[in-house]
């Protein structure tokens, strides 16, 4: 793809962020951005956000504005790749010189795995330049101060959110749940933890069809960081609803590399670092007043897993797999789907696991080449949202300990583990995810307490 990059590059030299349109509609307000590739096409993908403050006119509101114009830089991201232009003009809106080192080192980190997987050779300096071609801002802007309480949750679907959600049950009158368009799975996990649907905000984003077009063509596509778009849509949500705090669910375990011995992360955009670089910058150029972090930094998938185990009453609700995501179901044979089940396979009966995932998993033989990546085998891990080697490692030999002591059957991918290096090092290995608690976090100290009483509780 080295070629084709270079080339497209050459053809398509410049990409142009023009615009950002604001329509305050009373209840809901909409925005259009407007970018185009010279030579190639003009996108206009939109946003919708329902308001609280319907006799509030946000056109001309100072700090939404401000959000939507940097929500229009991750947005960006998705339209650039597709021709990966070396000059980007901004015409929509000024940045400093360290915004623009900002927004280049989040490009470049973000898209790792697009680099990656398509054979791309470039680096930090090489691959964009940020040119800022907007007038003086002379618009008469207001500042509307409101005070702000409660938390704003996105909500994926999976396992982490609804244990966010549980976390946070007893703030939940103050609470409003998030979601980038309709998902039925993150809709029933928000009924089933008690939110009813004037508390659940559902955020409408329409990509350009001409994005689509051209990737059916055979331009570039892959991995871009949907949890940075995450990152400013939340914000934004959360000043136009008065909350405090978007409390996000990403575990300490985003922090390690996909691809070893490289800054290639699947989960960049929910990694600590990101964390910290977001909140840096929102709060010096923006100052939304709205807190973004993420509630279980300070703890493993393992023990995530041992508390969404006891939470019985979304095992058949909850879904975070891809490949089966417009079907709300798991497809039970991709990496996604198979670190869930071992990650599980600790806490919740075998029996009922292939209940829950459809699928007897881990008697799969042709799963041995995802679960050698998930175990630390292979050089690289699959290009997903899965936990650390060191936890997989961890949750296969507890229930091998288990099934020894209780004289049960191993399954045959647990079976075949027993074969491995793996096994030798960690059968020996002390769990240190038992009492397991991550200081490099940003939660805050008002909800640090009901934090560890619940996830480090002996009896969980």
């Amino acid at each position: 793809m080295q070629d084709k990059f270079n080339e497209l590059r050459t053809k398509h030299p410049v990409f142009t962020y023009d615009k950002y349109e604001i329509i305050d509609q009373g209840d809901k307000l909409a925005i259009t951005y407007h970018f185009k590739i010279d030579g190639l096409a003009a996108f206009t993908p939109k946003w919708e956000f329902r308001k609280k403050h319907t006799q509030i006119n946000y056109e001309k509101e100072e700090t939404v504005n401000q959000l939507a114009f940097q929500l229009g830089m991750v947005e960006l991201i998705s339209y650039w790749k597709c021709a990966c232009p070396p000059l980007v003009r901004i015409k929509a809106g000024q940045l400093e010189e360290a915004q623009i080192a900002w927004w280049k080192q989040q490009y470049h980190l973000g898209l790792g795995e697009f680099f990656y997987t398509n054979g791309i050779e470039t680096n930090a300096r090489e691959f964009m330049e940020i040119e800022i071609i907007a007038p003086e801002d002379k618009k008469d802007y207001f500042k509307s101060e409101k005070i702000k309480n409660g938390c704003m949750i996105p909500i994926g679907g999976g396992k982490d959110s609804v244990v966010t959600l549980e976390l946070l049950s007893n703030r939940k009158e103050s609470n409003l749940c998030f979601m980038i368009n309709k998902k039925l799975t993150s809709i029933q996990c928000a009924t089933t933890a008690g939110y009813e649907e004037e508390n659940i905000l559902i955020v409408n984003r329409s990509l350009d069809m001409n994005l689509l077009a051209l990737n059916k063509q055979g331009y570039l596509n892959g991995h871009t960081p949907f949890s940075a778009i995450v990152a400013f849509s939340s914000v934004l949500a959360a000043y136009l609803h008065d909350k405090e705090y978007v409390v996000l669910s990403n575990e300490a375990s985003a922090n390690e590399s996909t691809v070893e011995g490289t800054e290639v992360n699947h989960q960049y955009s929910k990694s600590y670092k990101f964390e910290l670089d977001f909140i840096h910058y929102e709060k010096k150029y923006v100052n939304s007043g709205v807190h973004y972090f993420s509630l279980l930094r300070p703890f493993s998938e393992y023990q995530i897993a041992k508390f969404f185990a006891m939470q019985e009453k979304y095992h058949f609700i909850f879904h975070s797999c891809n490949v089966g995501s417009k079907n709300d179901r798991w497809c039970g044979a991709c990496s996604k789907c198979l670190f869930v089940y071992i990650i599980l396979s600790p806490f919740i009966p075998l029996d009922r696991l292939a209940q829950i995932f459809g699928n007897d998993m881990l008697n799969q033989e042709e799963l041995v080449p995802i679960f050698d990546q998930l175990i630390g085998a292979a050089p690289e891990k699959p290009f997903e949202c899965v936990g650390t080697c060191d936890e997989v490692n961890t949750a296969i030999c507890t229930v091998i300990h288990r099934n020894s002591a209780e004289g049960k059957k191993l399954p045959k991918l647990y079976e075949y583990y027993k074969g491995k290096e793996q096994y030798k090092t960690y059968i020996q290995t002390e769990n240190s995810y038992l009492s397991y608690y991550n200081e490099e976090n940003s939660v805050p100290e008002e909800l640090v307490g009901r934090l560890k009483s619940l996830m480090l509780d002996e009896r969980i």
